[in-house]
């Protein structure tokens, strides 16, 4: 009996019946479906076709054999059973790579992307990454209609949510860190422990889904949109960065008990190209409602310590410690592909490492009150404020074009380009209420 056929043997064993295959289209979004548990062996030897024209940024009709190949070291179990009429049963899910119908890797695969960035820079540092993942609850999924008048660490409902999530994803071996209220009515955070940079993009990925199917059970909808109501905080999704060698975590100056100046050249790289690889991180049109003054989302391209809203923060509770020192980039929102994402913060940063360059000064006060002159002369730059502006620098950039394979790269802007035809073709709320009846 070979390995695949006892792990066959041990689902069944646990009331497994079928295996739940995930990955993600260019955007991020879960895709997913799912064969009898006895196709696993199968399926890891050669793969399951599926047709990738009907998936966004895959392939084109001509070209639509793909396969997903199951990456075996991300089988979990689903902590869940589910009752038809008169069957109940387990899945697994599992994750994977998108391949070619002859077997070459398929290049519109965020998640080959991010594979190969990290081991380009295996030589510098394997990257570690943490996650804080914030989320609103609303009743359904037709209108953002409150479910609490909670703040942040207080009140609230919809606590049993956030523990069951966490509890669920323990079981499925994902490590989370805390869980609280956040600032707005209805909005929730739960935190991933770090832990390496693949993994942890895998992990964003799973939690949304296991968010998403509690808070269904519940009877209310779960949504990672950036901002789905003005006037309040939106949700951001801060990544922690850390680079790691010989167990040694190369952020951290032993002699200083502090950031070594090779973190300081990778957030000085983050900084200098933060503009060109920012649709990536807020790669919506909404997302760009939630980057305003005054909502703790960054603004400007500066870093500090006790300044949270600052592009990059270095956290300081743990100062000292080895294990614990890493930076906090606070712009992505949940919304985003973390596979993408992480691959073009990843290489802005690295690139900083390659050119030695150093950061600003850092800026310890919020933004918001410091005057027009004072940001002037202080030579500060602003992140794009809508989606046009960032995809045109996104599109002119080199770091992009040398970090992204040409595929991924050009169905990317394609996507985003129609989203914003789109978007401007569509009449909206605020154009009826502020002009229909004065017109």
């Amino acid at each position: 009996m070979t390995e695949i056929d006892k792990q066959s043997k041990e689902l069944k064993d646990k009331n497994v019946k079928f295996i739940r295959p995930v990955f993600v289209d260019i955007l991020g979004r879960i895709l997913d479906f799912t064969v009898p548990v006895d196709a696993l062996g199968s399926m890891i030897k050669d793969g399951k076709g599926f047709d990738g024209s009907s998936i966004e940024g895959f392939a084109r009709t001509e070209e639509s054999d793909l396969r997903i190949v199951p990456d075996i070291n991300t089988l979990t179990i689903l902590p869940w059973e589910y009752k038809g009429l008169e069957e109940s049963w387990k899945e697994a899910i599992i994750l994977g790579y998108i391949h070619e119908s002859d077997g070459r890797e398929h290049e519109g695969d965020t998640r080959f992307l991010l594979k190969d960035t990290i081991e380009k820079y295996n030589d510098i540092g394997v990257l570690k990454c943490g996650a804080e993942l914030e989320f609103f609850i609303f009743e359904n999924d037709k209108a953002p209609i409150h479910t609490d008048d909670g703040g942040y660490f207080r009140s609230g409902l919809h606590g049993e949510i956030r523990k069951e999530a966490q509890l669920a994803l323990n079981k499925m071996g994902i490590k989370t860190e805390f869980d609280h209220h956040e600032v707005s009515k209805s909005q929730h955070e739960i935190d991933l422990m770090y832990t390496d940079a693949l993994e942890m993009a895998d992990n964003i990925i799973l939690t949304k889904y296991v968010i998403k199917k509690i808070a269904k059970k519940y009877g209310v909808y779960a949504s990672f949109m950036a901002k789905p109501i003005a006037a309040i905080n939106g949700s951001g999704m801060h990544i922690h960065l850390s680079l790691w060698k010989d167990g040694r975590n190369l952020f951290f100056d032993e002699k200083k008990q502090g950031l070594s100046d090779m973190a300081k050249s990778y957030i000085a790289g983050l900084i200098k190209y933060g503009k060109e690889i920012q649709v990536a991180l807020n790669q919506t049109m909404n997302s760009y409602k939630r980057l305003i003054p005054g909502h703790e989302a960054p603004t400007y391209l500066v870093w500090g310590t006790k300044n949270r809203s600052a592009y990059i923060r270095v956290p300081e509770y743990e100062k000292g410690k080895e294990s614990a020192t890493r930076i906090e980039i606070r712009s992505p929102d949940p919304a985003c592909n973390p596979y993408l994402a992480i691959s073009l913060i990843h290489a802005a940063g690295i690139q900083g490492i390659k050119e030695k360059l150093e950061p600003p000064k850092p800026v310890e006060v919020d933004m918001f009150h410091i005057s027009e002159s004072e940001k002037k002369g202080l030579k500060i730059e602003e992140l794009s404020s809508f989606l046009e502006k960032a995809l045109e620098l996104f599109e002119k950039s080199e770091l992009v074009k040398q970090a992204l394979p040409n595929h991924i790269y050009h169905k990317f802007i394609e996507n985003k380009k129609t989203e914003c035809k789109n978007f401007n073709k569509h009449v909206t709320d605020y154009e009826i209420k502020n002009y229909f009846g004065i017109l």
